[in-house]
C-alpha cells in the first residue's frame, strides 16, 4: 500500500510531463501565421491578366459576328443614304448611298473591335516582361490571349477586306 505523500514514478513522471507541456498558444498560431499572411500578398494573383485575355477573346467573336453598335451604325447609314439621295439618282449611286455606305460602317466597327482584341491579346502576352520577375503566367492565360490575338488577326483582315469590297462587294448596276 501506498501511504499519503508517496508516489510511483510513473505519476511523477505524468506530473512533470503534464506541467512542461503547456506552451502559449498565442504565440506558436501567431509564428505560423504570419508566414501563411505573407503569401498571398507577395504571389501574384494573375486576375487582371486572365480578364484581359478573356475580353480578348470576346472582342474578337464580336469582330466576326458583329455586334449591335455596328448594327445601329449601319442601319443609321442606310437611313441617311435614302435621305439624301433624292429618287433621279443613278441606280449606282443609290445603291452605293444605301448599301454601300451601310457596309463600309460595319466593316469599319468589325475592323475597331478586331483591333482591340489583337492589342488587349498583345498586352496581356506581354505584360509578365514587365511585372515582377518570379512565378510564370499561367497557361491557360496564355492560350486564351492567343486566341485573342488569332481572332483579332482574323477579324481584322476581313473587316479591311469587307471595307475595301474585296469580300462580298457590292453587285454591279451596270
Amino acid at each position: 500500500m501506498r501511504g499519503m505523500g508517496t508516489r510511483t514514478v510513473d505519476e511523477t513522471e505524468a506530473n512533470v510531463k503534464t506541467e512542461e507541456e503547456p506552451v502559449d498558444v498565442d504565440a506558436t498560431e501567431a509564428d505560423e501565421a504570419t508566414p501563411q499572411e505573407e503569401a498571398p500578398e507577395s504571389r501574384p494573383t494573375f486576375v487582371g491578366q486572365g480578364a484581359g485575355a478573356v475580353v480578348s477573346v470576346a472582342l474578337g467573336l464580336v469582330s466576326l459576328t458583329g455586334g449591335w453598335i455596328g448594327t445601329v451604325a449601319a442601319a443609321r447609314e442606310t437611313l441617311i443614304g435614302q435621305l439624301e439621295t433624292s429618287s433621279g439618282a443613278s441606280v449606282a449611286k443609290q445603291v452605293q448611298e444605301v448599301y454601300g455606305d451601310a457596309w463600309q460602317t460595319t466593316a469599319l466597327w468589325a475592323g475597331l473591335f478586331a483591333l482591340l482584341s489583337l492589342v488587349i491579346g498583345v498586352v496581356v502576352l506581354a505584360r509578365p516582361a514587365f511585372g515582377v520577375p518570379g512565378e510564370p503566367q499561367p497557361v491557360w492565360i496564355k492560350s486564351v490571349a492567343w486566341a485573342g490575338v488569332a481572332l483579332g488577326v482574323i477579324g481584322l483582315l476581313l473587316a479591311v477586306l469587307k471595307y475595301t469590297d474585296v469580300l462580298l462587294g457590292l453587285p454591279s448596276t451596270s
